[in-house]
């Protein structure tokens, strides 16, 4: 039996130690920290047709894992997600959106408000 051992990514390890403080009084932000710590076979994949379809005029989107740029963007939107594609932040951009980390993301919004998880 293998022996699990987390995110051996040290950016990623530096975003986990500082979302583990929020997540012990936020239920969203737990939740953020447990998809960050599986395995990056197991990380989410969404991409930005997904959005399009999934997302609501001005709604900020959180991806725990990376935006790739299959399909096309009409609106706009905040995305926040561990990595991007150079295609799919550029799609997100030219629909007049934003694109975050999760760390910018956290200083924003501390509290998780108003916020959809996708994939």
């Amino acid at each position: 039996m293998a022996v699990r051992t987390g995110p051996t990514n040290y950016q990623l390890q530096l975003l986990l130690q500082e979302l583990e403080t929020k997540a012990r009084s936020s239920p969203f932000w737990k939740r953020v920290v447990v998809d960050l710590q599986k395995s990056t076979r197991q990380r989410r994949i969404v991409n930005v047709y997904k959005i399009e379809q999934y997302a609501r005029e001005g709604e900020t989107i959180l991806v725990p894992g990376k935006v790739l740029s299959v399909g096309e963007l009409h609106k706009k939107v905040a995305v926040a997600a561990l990595t991007f594609s150079k295609g799919a932040e550029q799609k997100i951009r030219d629909a007049k959106g934003s694109v975050l980390s999760i760390k910018e993301l956290l200083l924003q919004n501390p509290d998780g408000k108003k916020v959809r998880i996708l994939g």
